[in-house]
């Protein structure tokens, strides 16, 4: 892999504060990528993988804010162009999970993990959409969720909503060909990524297992969306790829 494959490439990376928002923000910078990193509220984690992407002799802004807010998506557009001059990548990664029972469920809670995770997506697409026809070669990536596909307990909100991704990505892709922008879906799968203390293991990493005998890293995924925003991946648009060691294998 060219190591700068991606130079003079404008990146948006969402939820890129810390593991595999992280990880992306800065594979996509070591590939020579200028990257807008946002969070949705800790400055600090922002200012951290901007000055570790800078500190590498990349180039980086942090944003903050919820992208649940087409106001937030509008403004990472902006500062990316303000900043950078354009828009090439955009990779929604933003996202809330957590397990509740159904019948405890409120629509509140649900609507909370609707807005983080897919609407998001849609607002931060309208927001970065003129920059990336203007690219000639742009590209969405958004990160879903192996349970999607798996189905878990105590995760109808989040399921949902990471099924909703896939389904808006081959839209998505069907509507933008047009304009050259690719549109795919990695999803991450049994990732071994920190958790707080007291959270539990989510349902589905307790019954579903990896063929390599390992849990994966966030780099692992990264380097697929990495992978996609290159030039090697303009015929591939519409997909959903998954990196999970083989903890999943179905179509």
């Amino acid at each position: 892999m060219n190591e700068k494959e991606l130079a003079g490439k404008v990146a948006v990376v969402t939820g890129a504060g810390r593991n595999i928002g992280r990880a992306i923000a800065l594979q996509l910078a070591q590939a020579g990528a200028a990257v807008v990193v946002n969070t949705r509220s800790n400055q600090a984690e922002a200012d951290a993988v901007v000055r570790e992407i800078e500190a590498a002799g990349g180039k980086a802004v942090g944003v903050l804010g919820d992208v649940a807010d087409p106001n937030t998506a509008a403004a990472l557009a902006d500062a990316a162009l303000q900043r950078f001059g354009r828009i090439d990548i955009l990779v929604n990664n933003a996202a809330l999970r957590g397990e509740l029972p159904f019948e405890r469920m409120t629509f509140a809670d649900w609507r909370k993990v609707m807005d983080a995770t897919l609407n998001s997506a849609f607002h931060c697409v309208k927001a970065c959409l003129p920059a990336l026809k203007k690219s000639g070669a742009g590209v969405v990536v958004n990160i879903g969720g192996m349970s999607a596909h798996t189905g878990a307990k105590d995760r109808a909100h989040v399921v949902t909503a990471k099924a909703g991704i896939v389904g808006f990505t081959r839209a998505l892709a069907h509507d933008l060909a047009d304009a050259h922008i690719t549109v795919n879906c990695v999803v991450p799968g049994l990732i071994g990524t920190p958790r707080p203390k007291h959270t539990p293991e989510p349902q589905h990493h307790l019954t579903h297992s990896t063929i390599t005998g390992a849990r994966g890293q966030p780099d692992d995924v990264a380097a697929m969306v990495r992978f996609l925003c290159g030039p090697g991946a303009r015929y591939i648009t519409g997909q959903t790829m998954h990196s999970n060691g083989g903890a999943y294998l179905g179509a």
